[in-house]
């Protein structure tokens, strides 16, 4: 016999726990921001290569002497660039700074025992246009979710879904800032992803919770959930712990190129699932038992 677990019964603590994460999250956002990469901060992103195995104190160095702005840049050593067998270490270097041509050409002639491997540029005005963008992205696919949700089920469990997975952007939004993780377009792509695989996730369950409200009309709203929420736990986490371990190996073995993505994905696959199972569904019980 399967041991069924009281969920709904302990909702409050789950509530209890989301709420301090979720000022935790808000907290570092508002005070502290977020790590903007080139792409929603404008500026200079760049790829050295070298033959020599420097650190990150010399190419700094090496950097400030052709020009100032370099002082501030945001610089890591890179494991995953090497084009071959000669190049020793290999560097991303993000500036504020907007090179133009002339700027780009002295720089490269000034460092010639560094190697350019990539040059991007971002104006200010097409970072604050991407981050326009990105916003309404954002609002536009949490409404198409809400409408879908509401014309498959109820509009009660549309109100739950996005609760849900507002609770997981803003805490997986948090973490970013709070570990000053790389923020650009891919974490943007991170967060729309794992939304979908919470939703994904959060939909198995309201099917669930549909189906016995009509087979069993007499059970209570709070025993109604919590056993359909037992009934669909297997699969939940045996399909959280799949994905998280591909996501997680990413972020481990996947370079500085992958890392953003990665996090959010890491961070996304565990917050949403906790969400499906602790939050979307026993906040549905008020206005389910309202509606009885």
């Amino acid at each position: 016999m399967k041991k069924n677990i009281d969920f709904t019964g302990k909702r409050k603590m789950f509530v209890i726990i989301s709420t301090i994460l979720i000022v935790v999250a808000a907290v570092s956002i508002l005070t502290k921001g977020f790590n903007f990469g080139v792409d929603f901060a404008g500026g200079t992103d760049i790829i050295f290569s070298s033959k020599e195995d420097i650190t990150v104190s010399q190419i700094r160095e090496k950097l400030t002497a052709v020009d100032e702005s370099f002082e501030m840049a945001r610089i890591s050593k890179m494991d995953d660039i090497q084009a071959d067998d000669e190049v020793k270490s290999s560097f991303s270097v993000i500036v504020q700074e907007f090179f133009k041509g002339e700027q780009k050409d002295k720089l490269i002639e000034n460092l010639s025992e560094l190697k350019v491997q990539s040059f991007n540029t971002v104006s200010g005005y097409a970072a604050n246009e991407l981050k326009e963008k990105s916003i309404w992205i954002a609002i536009i696919a949490l409404s198409i979710i809400l409408i879908y949700i509401t014309v498959r089920f109820k509009f009660s469990f549309g109100i739950g879904a996005i609760v849900a997975l507002a609770h997981d952007a803003v805490i997986t939004l948090g973490l970013y800032s709070l570990f000053s993780i790389p923020f650009d377009v891919s974490v943007i792509a991170a967060i729309l992803t794992l939304l979908g695989y919470s939703l994904n996730d959060t939909i198995v369950v309201y099917d669930r919770i549909r189906e016995n409200m009509k087979r069993f009309r007499k059970d209570g709203v709070e025993l109604t959930i919590n056993n359909s929420i037992n009934q669909v736990l297997g699969r939940t986490i045996n399909t959280s712990l799949t994905t998280f371990v591909v996501v997680f190996t990413m972020l481990l073995f996947g370079g500085s190129g992958l890392q953003p993505f990665a996090f959010g994905m890491s961070v996304g696959v565990v917050v949403g699932t906790y969400s499906s199972i602790f939050i979307a569904s026993p906040i549905l019980i008020g206005m389910l038992k309202k509606r009885r």
